[in-house]
């Protein structure tokens, strides 16, 4: 299951998507998570989901990639969805247990937090399969710049954080190795109860803590060897440039936008 996680890793390609400017890519990507929670009709989900398809379309991503990442959250779809069910109390009532009930009102609320997330997840996905590690690090520092003059750190912070996004394919991969090794020597991380299951995850975090700590040391040796000083004075051997791709790209998700932002006060369905 850990292998189907692909959050964090780069899908080289030469489609459209990957050509694009990554500081357009970061905020349109910002704004869709934004606007697909203020969308409220169906009509709005439908220009959603499209606006992914298309992306995905753009971008030559296998579909299979992007929905590799939905297994290792189906456990927590599912209490979602469970959760969103009956919380809803209002509509008619479909089923009724002791002090719970569910409502076709409840389901639909259900299914549109689903719907919500699962775009979520696909378009998040496809940023990170779509730009590169030192792209994204420089989309992040470039959209930061400003708040460098109040003493923010723009730089460190967009190192950090295109890190972060780095070592967590490196991260799961040595988990599963140490999952594989444990279980040889006769862990077991399957069977007992909640505080069972727990202590049996200890013999795998501290291996885990050990190993991610080891890597960041390396890490920072590696960056001082090569004389690293943080961001100021550095120069970029590839400027980011803005191209037509990126104007054609905003363009349709103005549109789209707008579509899902219309929906709200056009009922069509």
């Amino acid at each position: 299951m850990l292998n189907d996680i692909t959050f964090g890793q780069y899908y080289p390609s030469n489609s459209f998507v990957h050509k694009m400017d990554p500081r357009f890519k970061l905020v349109l990507t910002v704004a869709y998570i934004v606007l697909l929670f203020v969308a409220d009709t169906f009509a709005g989900y439908a220009v959603s989901a499209a606006f992914v398809l298309v992306s995905i379309a753009a971008s030559r991503v296998p579909i299979k990639l992007l929905a590799k990442n939905l297994k290792p959250l189906l456990p927590v779809l599912i209490i979602m969805f469970v959760m969103n069910a009956f919380i809803n109390s209002t509509g008619n009532v479909l089923v009724k247990f002791w002090i719970f009930k569910v409502t076709d009102a409840g389901i639909i609320r259900a299914v549109v937090m689903l719907l919500r997330l699962v775009m979520l997840i696909f378009f998040t996905g496809l940023l990170t399969l779509t730009t590169s590690p030192i792209s994204l690090t420089f989309g992040i520092e470039s959209l930061f710049k400003p708040l460098s003059k109040i003493g923010f750190p723009a730089h460190e912070m967009a190192m950090m954080m295109t890190i972060a996004l780095r070592f967590i394919p490196t991260l799961i991969e040595e988990t599963d190795k140490i999952m594989k090794a444990q279980m040889a020597r006769g862990a077991d991380f399957d069977t007992g109860n909640l505080v069972q299951k727990a202590k049996s995850m200890l013999p795998l975090l501290i291996p885990l803590f050990v190993s991610a700590f080891r890597r960041a040391e390396e890490l920072a040796l590696a960056m001082t060897a090569r004389c690293y000083r943080g961001g100021e004075g550095r120069t970029r051997m590839t400027p980011l440039k803005v191209t037509k791709n990126d104007f054609i790209a905003t363009a349709f998700a103005i549109v789209m936008f707008a579509l899902m932002i219309g929906t709200n006060y056009v009922k069509i369905f």
